[in-house]
């Protein structure tokens, strides 16, 4: 929300909210004790000295990577459920599918008889054995199970939509079947009967499965007595409950959601580019029927995917979650190719397109496509990145100036961000923004990175930050301050910095491609890493005004810090909220100059709005700090209760959460006794701290 739209009628109730986070680089495996530091941290709290934070600063980066969708926030529970993983010559692979029955009673492959022309493998089952021959059938009877990406999470009372196309050269009896992984627990059931004409071509029949009971390592099956040739594909498990109705899987897109990301960026990096380019992310493969969908096998990360997360879908979800979607559109470079600026038109026209299919009216070619899929309403996509750190490769300046001309001409309004960096941005080489990747095992000293950075446009997005090295484990709390440090560091450089979101997002546990991640699941459980807990420190940053700190401390440069005010958003009256943070030896706004249009906008934001202060400081280091904090420019009194303060933090700095531990590193929170504008507050070592103060309430807020 805008400076100018967070003005509102006076307000009754003053907040504060001061968050101090400390942060030290020395990684003892444990805290020596008795040692301690005094400091001081002065806030200036006066609002014509803040400077706003843009309103998209702090949002998530979607990557297929660690089966993050399909298996995992996807909530699709069949894995390969088109048949089409093992290629396109038949017979073929039909993993993860296998078989219940041997040689003599069933004989299971591919053929390309589907009723689909972009996926023309289907499953042909041969039923050799019957009940009433003298070759009968196994008890139980014979055929095929899937067990989903390492095991289906059933749920009793839940209910499961089904979905497949059958087509059988002769009669069916055929049980449709959610059983615990060894078949032998029945969790629903529901038998398909019909003629030898009722399926004598290709039938899409759909029904619902209710469990009886839960099982976490479940299973589908299709089992028959019955003799005959029966066909099989796009065979579907959706769990009715999704976030939204829309088919995420939804305790993951909660834990999204409590973020409050202001942007999604999609569909990720090398995932959108492929190994090679027949194996890149096309948009317009991915939207449209499900069943019609070919799917993709994902060659950067070594995995298939049925699509059934595709490009409808990652809008879908920015707009559920109320982030703005950022698109990383496929160049026409792969990791191992690269398609000349010569021959780009084609990939050009088919970014364009899918522009369209986002933002067009519904009467507009790709438009009506979207409209035919139930949104008639175009998705506001403002952002389009261009390619995936490529500005390397021969022909990526080239490509990029014919995609910016064109996205341009037809949408001059979308953002478009280069994957070059600031210094190769100039009128004859256009960008709105540039985006930016770092990893560091020293993350902490990255508070910087933006310091020496020229204030002027165009300003960078930081998609893809994470710490690596063997202190970053798969997650550690020492991993989460660094980051910490360092956004704290981007908040206080945000006049050039626009945007930033960590990566990756997700891992399923049993696929771990890349560590540390942000959220672990499996199945049927999930859990924050220490860096998700920390990014709950942020995320009421976006669109907040950040305020000018300062601290001294003698031989101890593991502070850092910065301070803000925003509107809160839990409150129905409108006020502002100040949040404070500081960062130890470095000067805060690089000595900017509020603007004439700025002081306005300031004096009407501060007429009639009540104001709260968030005050955080981080002790990245192994003493703890006595830390005594100054709040100056405050027009109202702290009152002596209702304060609180919020501790991240554990007894070892390499401390990790597990399934069997999932908030061994959690934020806690207690009450704050006689808080006040001046007072002496104790940092923990190795710890991110928020102290939420509660101010008098006023008429007005004044400056």
């Amino acid at each position: 929300m805008g400076v100018q739209r967070q003005i509102a009628r006076a307000a009754s109730l003053l907040h504060a909210l001061a968050v101090v986070c400390a942060l030290c680089w020395a990684l003892s495996a444990r805290f020596v004790q008795g040692q301690s530091q005094t400091g001081q941290l002065t806030v200036d709290a006066s609002l014509q000295n803040a400077r706003k934070i843009p309103d998209k600063m702090f949002g998530i980066f979607f990557e297929e990577i660690n089966h993050a969708g399909a298996g995992g926030l996807w909530a699709e529970l069949v894995s390969n459920r088109g048949f089409e993983a093992g290629g396109p010559n038949t017979p073929s692979n039909i993993d993860p599918w296998l078989i219940i029955g041997d040689e003599s009673s069933i004989i299971v492959g591919t053929d390309r008889t589907s009723c689909f022309a972009h996926n023309p493998i289907a499953l042909r089952m041969e039923v050799l054995c019957d009940s009433k021959r003298t070759n009968a059938c196994p008890s139980g009877g014979v055929g095929v199970y899937n067990p989903g990406y390492w095991g289906m999470n059933i749920e009793k009372g839940k209910v499961y939509k089904v979905s497949m196309h059958i087509r059988s050269s002769d009669a069916v009896s055929l049980t449709v079947s959610l059983t615990s992984s060894d078949g032998r627990q029945k969790l629903a059931a529901h038998t398909i009967t019909g003629s030898k004409k009722s399926f004598a071509k290709w039938t899409k029949i759909e029904f619902s499965l209710k469990s009886r009971q839960n099982n976490t390592n479940s299973r589908l099956q299709f089992t028959t007595s019955k003799s005959g040739v029966i066909w099989l594909d796009q065979v579907s498990v959706m769990p009715l409950d999704t976030y939204m109705g829309h088919g995420f899987r939804k305790d993951l897109s909660l834990m999204l959601a409590n973020l409050k990301p202001q942007f999604l960026k999609f569909p990720g990096g090398n995932y959108a580019m492929g190994n090679h380019l027949r194996n890149a992310f096309r948009w317009s493969e991915t939207v449209g029927p499900w069943e019609e969908r070919p799917g993709h096998f994902n060659d950067a990360w070594g995995y298939w995917t049925d699509d059934g997360l595709g490009f409808f879908e990652f809008l879908q979800l920015a707009e559920d979650l109320g982030a703005s979607p950022v698109w990383v559109v496929n160049d026409g470079a792969s990791l191992n190719e690269e398609v000349s600026t010569a021959t780009i038109a084609s990939l050009v026209k088919d970014v364009v397109d899918g522009i369209e299919f986002a933002r067009g009216g519904p009467k507009t070619p790709w438009g009506s496509v979207r409209a035919a899929m139930g949104h008639p309403e175009p998705f506001k996509l403002d952002y389009v990145s261009i390619g995936n750190q490529e500005c390397w490769m021969l022909y990526y300046r080239g490509n990029y100036q014919k995609f910016y001309s064109a996205i341009k001409a037809a949408y001059p309004e979308v953002n478009i961000i280069s994957s070059c960096d600031r210094s190769t941005i100039s009128p004859s080489n256009p960008a709105d923004l540039y985006d930016v990747y770092t990893s560091s095992s020293n993350m902490f000293s990255r508070t910087s990175m933006f310091d020496n950075t020229p204030r002027s446009a165009p300003k960078a997005i930081v998609s893809e930050y994470a710490v690596t090295g063997n202190d970053a484990g798969k997650g550690t709390l020492v991993a989460a301050l660094a980051e910490a440090a360092f956004l704290i560091g981007l908040e206080r450089n945000s006049d050039v910095v626009e945007m930033a979101s960590c990566a990756p997002l997700f891992v399923n546990d049993n696929d771990r491609r890349w560590s540390p991640d942000a959220i672990v699941f499996n199945s049927w459980q999930h859990y924050g890493c220490p860096n998700y807990w920390m990014l709950h420190f942020f995320k009421d940053s976006s669109g907040a005004a950040l305020h000018p700190t300062t601290i001294q401390i003698s031989d101890y440069d593991q502070l850092v810090a910065s301070a803000i005010t925003l509107q809160n958003a839990t409150d129905r009256s409108p006020y502002l909220r100040i949040k404070v943070i500081a960062i130890v030896q470095f000067p805060c706004f690089n000595n900017q100059k509020s603007s004439k249009y700025e002081i306005k906008e300031k004096q009407e934001w501060a007429r009639t709005l009540a104001i709260e202060i968030l005050l955080q400081v981080v002790n990245f280091g192994n003493r703890a700090v006595d830390l005594n904090i100054s709040v100056v420019g405050l027009a109202n009194g702290i009152k002596m209760s209702g304060s609180k303060q919020t501790v991240l933090t554990s007894s070892n700095p390499l401390d990790e959460n597990s399934f069997e531990q999932p908030e061994k590193v959690a934020p806690v929170s207690s009450p704050l006794a006689n808080a006040k504008p001046q007072m002496g507050l104790s940092l923990r070592p190795y710890s991110l701290t928020s102290f939420d103060l509660l101010l008098e309430a006023s008429k007005h807020a004044s400056i």
